[in-house]
């Protein structure tokens, strides 16, 4: 038999079980190893610039007691950490490569291409965000037509609407189906000149636009650009020469949806495959050549708002090229609907050199979307009394 002290030597919880000590020793340094960490982590995220301006707001005793103090150290704990785009990396690696899935924003179709999850989900309220919005830009061009300004509209079709054959298995809600009609009819309604962008990329899709990014490509950039330059109204200058250049190496494209999948810092095996392309960059001939300066060139005659359409994929440059003209470009990256018009018309240059044309454009995925702080602003400079000319 064996003996009762034989028995607790072998307890697992008895006081003299072989190999105890050296368990809790593992043990307490591995909870002091994260301890450390997760105070290195702390430490370092509160010493990040972004965390610093955040915190200076707030180091006040009123706003320690009403929470605001609180708020602001956990928005830095859970944005700011040096392991949170790693982590993010590696929770973005194990969703694509074991479910094949994208995440809340993004929806993978099939050959590695990419939707955004916001154009193809219908949205509450959806008609009346639209009408309001159709109204903005009636509206708009009342105030606009008023200074002898005309307006041009241009909406960008969704990449999911583009690219039906990529989607598989993606679904695109009806309310998405039909925003797009819906709003060209509205604007039609109030005799506003749209151009319909869908109709001029036709359907090659697939080359006109980015695998991994929502935007459409350099190609797509060109031929919006040319629809868009065709629709400008007569009587301005258009005598300009610009030329464009590719780069001589082949780089990855924006890939927005890559980041959105945490996947834009790791390596091509773990990831859908980036596309790849020549950034090409227009300048003005004369300029280029004749060494004049920004303060010689006139004036623009064409005013460019709208959202990131507008920046990326040399769609400005694209345009000017097209137009033959120069085109001041006010669009904003994540400008949505209404954001670059609002600055713009907060902004010394409406007021003291407003342009002939008005190029607006935005995206289609906003136009149903729920209102916002943009738009409120919007309807309230409209609604503001016209200073004098």
């Amino acid at each position: 038999m064996t003996s009762p002290d034989v028995l607790a030597r072998r307890d697992p919880d008895g006081p003299d079980f072989p190999g105890r000590r050296l368990v809790e020793r593992v043990f307490g340094l591995a909870t002091i190893g994260i301890l450390a960490l997760g105070l290195w982590q702390g430490v370092a995220a509160i010493a990040t610039a972004p965390a610093q301006r955040r915190l200076a707001e707030v180091l006040r005793l009123d706003a320690f007691l009403a929470g605001r103090t609180a708020a602001a150290v956990n928005h830095v704990m859970a944005h700011d950490l040096p392991a949170d785009g790693l982590l993010r990396a590696i929770g973005g690696v194990l969703r694509w490569k074991i479910f094949g899935a994208g995440g809340t924003q993004v929806l993978p179709g099939c050959h590695d291409w990419l939707f955004l999850a916001e154009e193809v989900r219908p949205w509450p309220g959806a008609e009346a965000a639209m009408a309001e919005r159709a109204a903005l830009v009636g509206a708009v061009a009342a105030r606009l037509a008023r200074q002898d300004i005309q307006l041009r509209v241009a909406v960008v079709p969704d990449k999911a609407r583009m690219l039906p054959g990529a989607r598989c298995g993606v679904p695109y809600a009806a309310q998405a189906r039909a925003r797009l009609p819906a709003f060209l009819a509205a604007l039609a309604a109030q005799r506003i000149e749209a151009v319909n962008l869908a109709a001029a990329l036709g359907d090659q899709g697939a080359a006109l636009f980015y695998r991994s990014d929502t935007h459409w490509n350099q190609e797509g950039a060109r031929r919006a650009a040319a629809a868009l330059a065709a629709a400008l109204p007569e009587g301005l200058n258009r005598a300009s020469e610009f030329r464009t250049e590719a780069a001589l190496d082949e780089t990855n494209g924006p890939g927005d949806l890559l980041r959105l999948m945490s996947l834009d810092r790791v390596p091509n095996r773990l990831r859908p495959r980036p596309d790849r392309e020549f950034v090409e960059t227009t300048s003005a001939i004369e300029a280029a050549e004749a060494g004049s300066i920004l303060d010689d060139a006139p004036i623009p005659e064409i005013l460019l708002l709208g959202s990131s359409f507008s920046v990326n994929a040399n769609f400005h440059g694209a345009l000017q090229q097209a137009a033959r003209a120069p085109v001041a470009n006010q669009a904003l990256a994540g400008g949505a609907f209404a954001r670059a018009a609002v600055q713009y018309f907060a902004s010394p240059a409406w007021r003291e050199t407003p342009p002939r044309v008005v190029l607006w454009e935005m995206p289609e995925r906003v136009l149903n979307q729920p209102l916002g702080p943009d738009e409120r602003a919007l309807r309230a400079w409209l609604d503001a009394p016209a200073a004098p000319p």
